[in-house]
């Protein structure tokens, strides 16, 4: 039952359309209807500005991050958590509120990964930033920077070992992500991939 109504309340954190409900707001358009139709900071930023793009990513990496300390909170154990995060991130890809059209997850699970065995996780999760930032700064391709960076973190997990429940998870997570970046790698893989700053 715990895990049940855990995974349902990671669910319903990550499902918060962030995206979605900025550009309606502010624009009055669908952001499924716009570039990518990704509901994520990446495609916002291509409808609204790089600002917007950061405000997105960071409000998604909070709802991943709030579940985690809520269930750390109320007594969740490591298998709980790593459940609830999971979900998290599977709210944010799949939300029904959007018919399951959503993001493809990479702030929501950097937000989850970073606080579920600090200091260790937080080490692991600001390393794999900063090697985001490097990558992207030099291909300007924002899939590649993300997912080399949780592939490194799920590394990262490993060697400053964290529980094998999140070692787990960052593994899981990094898998869902190179599901949800598949039409990247296809578009790198013909050179049509967009680039930073290109619509």
């Amino acid at each position: 039952m715990e895990l049940a109504f855990w995974a349902a309340i990671g669910y319903l954190f990550g499902s918060f359309p962030t995206g979605y409900l900025a550009v309606k707001i502010i624009k009055g358009e669908d952001i499924r209807t716009l570039g990518s139709g990704n509901t994520g900071g990446t495609n916002v930023g291509r409808a609204m500005g790089k600002k917007w793009a950061v405000f997105v990513t960071l409000v998604d990496m909070l709802k991943g991050g709030s579940v985690v300390m809520l269930c750390r909170a109320f007594g969740g154990g490591d298998a709980t958590v790593a459940l609830a995060a999971f979900a998290a991130v599977c709210g944010h890809n799949y939300p029904v509120w959007l018919g399951f059209h959503g993001g493809k997850g990479v702030a929501t699970t950097l937000g989850t990964l970073f606080f579920v065995q600090v200091w260790a996780s937080c080490a692991a999760v600001l390393l794999g930033g900063a090697l985001w930032f490097l990558i992207m700064k030099a291909t300007h391709y924002v899939s590649v920077a993300s997912l080399a960076a949780l592939l490194f973190v799920a590394g990262a997990f490993g060697f400053f070992g964290l529980h094998r429940a999140f070692v787990m998870l960052a593994l899981l997570l990094a898998a869902l992500s190179l599901w949800r970046h598949r039409g990247n790698l296809k578009r790198l893989a013909g050179g049509t991939e967009n680039k930073v700053g290109q619509k």
